[in-house]
C-alpha cells in the first residue's frame, strides 16, 4: 500500500467534513486483520492469569487494565491494552499502513504522524461502558487537525456497544471534562443526556474502520451479547500539530511520520480549552468512574 497512489475518496472527504466521521468498509486487510486477533487472543488468555493490571508503558503505569470488580478466570475483563503496537508487529505494522490512513492524509493534507494506539474490548459480561465526551480536550495540540480512527475487530452491532457519534459535533464547542474540581473525562450529565438523544450508532463488519475527529462528541453502551467487541484504536495528527500537554499515553512511537515527511513548522488555530490532567489511574475508564461519586 506504500508505494500505490491513494484514491481519491471525495465523497467520503466532504462526509467528513460535514458529519465529523465517516465509516470506511474493508480498511484493514484479511491478512492484517487474522494478525491482529491472533494477539489479542494470546493477551485475552494471558490476562486471565492476573488478578489486578500487569505490564508496563513508558511512565510506569500498567499496559493491561482490567475491569477487577468483574474480571475471573472464566469470565476476563480485559478492557485496555495501552500502546500494543510497542510489543505486537502485526499492531505495528498496521499503525504504519493501512487503507483508512489513506484517507487520513486525504483529509488532512499530506503529512501526518502517529499520536496514540490501544486496544479497547468489551468482553461478553465486561459491563465496560464510555460516558461522551471528545477526545481533544485529553490532547490539545496547535491546531485541530486530530483522528482518532478505530478499526472493528470483530462485527461491531446494535448490540455489542457500538461506538456512538453526534453528527457535526466536531464544529461545536469543546465541553469541559472538569466538574466540581474533579477531571472526570467525561462532559457534565445534562450534555450527556441531549447527545443521547442525537447519538448514530456506528456499526460495521470486523475489518472496517471508523474515523472520527478528536473534537466529535461520542460514547458507547455496554456489550449484551455473548460476543466480544473488539476495537484497535489509533490517533494520528497532521505534522504540523504540535502537542500542548504531556502525551496522556506515551509511547516511544509517539511522532513517527507515517505519511508524507517532516516539515518542520507549527500550525496554529485558535481556541480556548482547560487543561487536562495527566492520568494517574491505569486508563481513562478510572477517570470516567469519578463520575459517580459527584
Amino acid at each position: 500500500m506504500e508505494n500505490e497512489k491513494p484514491v481519491k475518496n471525495t465523497k467520503l472527504v466532504e462526509k467528513f467534513q460535514k458529519d465529523g466521521f465517516v465509516v470506511l468498509e474493508n480498511a484493514l486487510t484479511d491478512s492484517q486483520l487474522s494478525a491482529l486477533n491472533s494477539d489479542l487472543s494470546m493477551w485475552v488468555e494471558e490476562s486471565r492469569r492476573n488478578q489486578k493490571p500487569y505490564g508496563k508503558i513508558m511512565d510506569g503505569r500498567p499496559r493491561f487494565d482490567l475491569q477487577v470488580d468483574t474480571h475471573s478466570f472464566e469470565n476476563p475483563a480485559l478492557r485496555r491494552i495501552t500502546s500494543p503496537a510497542e510489543i505486537s508487529q502485526a499492531c505495528l505494522d498496521v499503525v504504519k499502513d493501512n487503507k483508512a490512513l489513506d484517507l487520513v492524509s486525504e483529509i488532512f493534507g499530506p503529512n501526518i504522524k502517529h499520536w496514540t494506539n490501544k486496544i479497547n474490548l468489551k468482553l461478553p459480561g465486561s459491563g465496560t461502558e464510555v460516558k461522551f465526551h471528545q477526545d481533544f480536550p485529553f490532547e490539545p495540540h496547535s491546531n485541530e487537525d486530530l483522528m482518532t480512527v478505530l478499526f472493528f475487530l470483530d462485527d461491531v452491532t446494535l448490540e455489542n456497544g457500538p461506538l456512538e457519534v453526534v453528527a457535526g459535533s466536531h464544529q461545536g464547542p469543546l465541553y469541559s471534562l472538569w466538574h466540581d474540581g474533579i477531571f472526570t473525562g467525561a462532559v457534565s450529565e445534562e450534555i450527556e443526556a441531549d447527545c443521547k438523544t442525537k447519538a448514530i450508532s456506528c456499526v460495521g463488519k470486523a475489518g472496517s474502520a471508523c474515523l472520527m475527529h478528536s473534537k466529535l462528541m461520542h460514547g458507547s453502551k455496554s456489550n449484551n451479547t455473548k460476543s466480544p467487541r473488539s476495537l484497535f484504536i489509533v490517533s494520528y495528527t497532521a505534522e504540523d500539530a504540535v502537542k500542548l500537554t504531556k502525551n496522556p499515553l506515551p509511547s516511544e512511537l509517539e511522532g513517527m511520520i507515517v505519511r508524507g515527511k517532516k516539515t518542520g513548522t507549527i500550525r496554529s488555530s485558535n481556541y480556548s480549552i482547560e487543561l487536562p490532567e495527566y492520568p494517574k489511574e491505569v486508563s481513562f475508564f478510572d477517570q470516567q468512574s469519578k463520575m459517580k461519586d459527584i
